[in-house]
């Protein structure tokens, strides 16, 4: 059902006579990625809605959505090996791959949209095409890649992916990994000009930007403290003004939480029974990241590996073309460490203060069957920068530790799910919402950013129900795959990459 009625026709939130009160339709927590595009979404639907987003820290996208707290990989699966397992039988299952990459075309159509009808503006801002590349060493991962070449290929999703294991082809690609590599290695590479490297931090701004331009009510430096079910079926959110110290409290009809790691105990303030049973795992991490464009120039590619036996997903080690402000550079990583804080710029007690006795028994779990992911993470707290480095000349052989720096990357909250007695560690992301659809929050991570849209319209649909339908028309306007699997539908799929290309200036590199 939806949390709205049907005459919500406010333009931009009410301040009620009661000093520090306001009343709003749909009240936004955070200012990054997720929240700009639910908060752009709604705003094209229902344009008499007023809008609250409240942001604690000084500016939008500063904490996972930021370009340097992320690898900004558009993800599309066309690179990430974690999303084509090889069976026991040796065949490859790319069924995850698909549905990411769908999910990935959701998101090109509402950027391509937006670009279209001035909501976003330089689109090589935010989106520029760079090859995505997997890369593996050794025979028998060089015969994995082939078949996942080959299970691949069938799908309209994945045309043009290229399989490579020609040295000289090697190092006229990829130039920068090829120099001072071993001859008498074995390499292999699939290879799609399709790729993209995104700049999240600037899409979201650019969302938060024309929110701002159209009415809604964006407040930094705001902090949520409470959130609570009020007799009329409306939320009370108690908020701070970090800078003023003052006391706010919002009533709103609808509350979306895209607080990053911070999601999982505002939703548990909340009190809603759906929120039973979820704990957070967080998982730092480091990149090492090279700014000399002279060096940069000679590596045009995000280039994915394979995790190491027994490390998470989230581990994959990738080197990456990033085009951040107009400037490239790389980064490769990432390194994982490890705090129980749920935020970058979160606190120490983060972990401990979300512990409940609803999901103390599925965290137990965790602990008990995720010894490989323990082990990898105290492997990982204790590398020195040697070993970084070292880790980076698997990639870059002639790499040099000077030309390289240390950052420290977003916060990663994992989900975990209550499985049976005990819990599953899930490397996803999940929506989570009240049976009334009047509250919503986003948990978990990759692929995370690059599929908001899809994130975003699953959280219209379970939360406005009712809605839903009589939206579907503008819907598909605004994202023309909309319901419809473009795996099934190759003609569409080809018009709909051509727009986008076109609209987002993604002309593939020669």
């Amino acid at each position: 059902m939806s949390a709205l009625p049907e005459n919500a026709n406010r333009p931009a939130p009410t301040t009620s006579a009661v000093p520090g009160r306001i009343t709003t339709d749909v009240l936004l927590v955070g200012a990054g990625i997720m929240s700009a595009t639910l908060g752009s979404l709604i705003r094209s639907l229902e344009p008499d809605w007023s809008i609250t987003m409240l942001e604690r820290l000084d500016g939008p996208a500063l904490e996972s959505s930021d370009p340097w707290n992320n690898a900004g990989t558009g993800h599309a699966a066309l690179c990430e090996l974690n999303y084509t397992p090889q069976l026991a039988d040796g065949s490859v299952d790319v069924s995850k791959a698909i549905t990411v990459n769908e999910q990935f075309q959701l998101s090109r159509q509402f950027w391509a949209n937006c670009v279209d009808n001035g909501v976003l503006h330089d689109p090589s801002s935010f989106i520029n095409a760079v090859p995505h590349v997997s890369f593996v060493q050794g025979r028998e991962n060089a015969e994995y890649l082939r078949k996942r070449h080959d299970a691949l290929s069938a799908s309209p999703l994945f045309e043009g992916i290229e399989y490579v294991d020609d040295r000289d082809e090697f190092a006229r690609r990829l130039p920068l990994m090829a120099a001072g590599r071993d001859e008498s290695e074995t390499v292999a590479l699939n290879w799609s000009e399709n790729g993209t490297d995104v700049d999240f931090g600037s899409l979201s701004s650019q969302f938060v930007g024309h929110l701002a331009r159209s009415g809604a009510d964006i407040r930094y430096g705001h902090q949520v403290k409470n959130v609570t079910r009020d007799t009329d079926g409306t939320w009370r959110v108690k908020v701070k003004d970090t800078r003023t110290g003052e006391k706010i409290m919002i009533s709103a009809k609808f509350v979306f939480v895209g607080a990053g790691g911070g999601a999982i105990q505002l939703l548990q303030k909340s009190g809603i029974p759906e929120i039973r049973g979820f704990a957070g795992f967080p998982v730092s991490g480091q990149f090492l990241r090279c700014l000399d464009e002279d060096i940069a120039t000679q590596h045009e590619a995000k280039v994915y590996g394979m995790a190491a036996v027994g490390a998470p997903p989230m581990s994959v080690p990738h080197l990456d073309t990033r085009v951040i402000d107009g400037h490239r550079s790389l980064l490769f990583g990432p390194y994982a460490g490890w705090t129980p804080k749920f935020l970058k710029e979160g606190s120490f007690t983060d972990l401990p203060l979300s512990i409940r006795p609803h999901n103390l028994m599925p965290m137990a779990g965790v602990g008990v069957t995720s010894w490989s992911l323990i082990k990898y993470l105290v492997t990982e707290v204790l590398k020195t920068q040697r070993k970084k480095v070292d880790a980076l000349q698997v990639f870059a052989p002639l790499a040099e530790a000077d030309d390289w720096e240390l950052i420290t990357a977003g916060q990663r909250v994992q989900v975990v799910r209550k499985k049976g007695r005990g819990g599953a560690l899930e490397f996803g992301t999940t929506v989570i919402n009240s049976a009334d659809g009047s509250i919503a929050g986003l948990l978990g991570a990759s692929p995370g950013a690059s599929t908001a849209v899809a994130a975003m319209l699953d959280v219209l649909e379970r939360c406005f129900s009712d809605r839903i339908e009589s939206w579907r028309p503008q819907l598909k306007e605004l994202v023309p795959s909309y319901g419809t699997p473009l795996q099934d539908n190759p003609s569409l799929l080809a018009d709909l990459r051509s727009w986008t290309d076109r609209s987002l200036g993604l002309v593939p590199p020669a």
